[in-house]
């Protein structure tokens, strides 16, 4: 959710023009904070394996609602790829590391499937 706490952090980044979100129950708060911001025109990027729902179901549609509302569904290592933008940055290998290690499944795949 748009807090007044969360519009000073974006009015002090400079009133950025994109969002990164991540966090727990997706049907709730993942998705006020989308709507909020979509509706300040920012481009809004969840990242589908780094939230949650109590159930699967909820996440599930919480996601499909988000996407069809203009937020983009993105991954944890799409995320990280793109923010050190290729091999030059200075943290690659560390965050190569990390990305090395398979991922637990998420529950994702079948869902993207049928997209």
């Amino acid at each position: 959710m748009m807090t007044e706490e969360v519009a000073k952090e974006l009015s002090a980044l400079g009133n950025p023009k994109q969002a990164i979100l991540c966090g727990i129950e997706t049907q709730a708060c993942i998705a006020c904070t989308t709507f909020d911001l979509l509706e300040k025109g920012m481009e809004v990027h969840i990242v589908a394996d780094a939230v949650s729902s109590r159930s699967q179901t909820d996440r599930l549609f919480a996601l499909s609602r988000l996407r069809q509302s203009g937020a983009f569904l993105t991954t944890t290592e799409a995320v990280l790829l793109q923010l050190i933008q290729d091999a030059k940055h200075p943290n690659f290998r560390e965050i190569q590391k990390l990305l090395a290690h398979p991922s637990p499944d998420t529950g994702l795949l079948s869902f993207f499937s049928s997209l």
